[in-house]
């Protein structure tokens, strides 16, 4: 049966804890208002899906040419999500990217060279999904889900950029700690 709740807790914290997609967004919108930076992160929705599409192929061909390989990428996913809990707890103190157009193509190709969305894309397809899903519409169905579920993050700190940044500011350890428990749920989850 689907891990569901692993599942949803992993991309949800991926989605809605700061990193580039969300930093830059929140910032966007503070230079040019909500309305203007929709547009940017209509980019940031559309890059996002091509990399999920990346990585469901890289993931696929990857178990397909090594069928072995399905136990070290869940090792690997749990890993990367052990990285993530020190990260959560030990948070870095840059979260402000200056500088930032807001233009759709500006948003679309930062995509691609985003690192928490590819290892979350190569993670969930590896660790989540083609361990129990291979038919192509249902894969599809993850695609746009997780393309989604980040969108809806990058739109959630878009709206409430300043709540968020004096709600981790106020209260990051605390959150950061809830966070982390919810990451190593997902870590082990992996192996039930």
């Amino acid at each position: 049966m689907f891990p569901w709740v692993s599942f949803l807790s992993y991309i949800f914290i991926m989605a809605y804890t700061p990193g580039p997609n969300n930093i830059m967004s929140m910032n966007n919108t503070k230079n040019v208002g909500f309305k203007k930076g929709i547009v940017f992160n209509l980019g940031i929705f559309a890059g996002f899906f091509v990399v999920m599409i990346l990585c469901l192929v890289f993931s696929t061909v990857l178990y397909t040419l090594i069928p072995k390989i399905q136990f070290p990428m869940k090792i690997l996913g749990a890993a990367y999500m052990v990285y993530l809990i020190i990260k959560t707890l030990v948070p870095s103190k840059a979260h402000e990217i200056k500088n930032n157009n807001g233009s759709f193509l500006v948003g679309a190709l930062l995509q691609l060279i985003n690192p928490k969305i590819i290892i979350y894309g190569i993670t969930a397809m590896s660790s989540y999904i083609l361990v129990y899903y291979e038919a192509v519409p249902i894969l599809i169905f993850f695609v746009f889900l997780l393309a989604f579920v980040g969108f809806t993050g990058t739109i959630c700190w878009a709206l409430f950029g300043s709540l968020f940044s004096i709600l981790f500011n106020k209260h990051g350890k605390i959150l950061n700690i809830i966070m982390a428990i919810l990451l190593l749920y997902c870590a082990v989850s992996l192996f039930l």
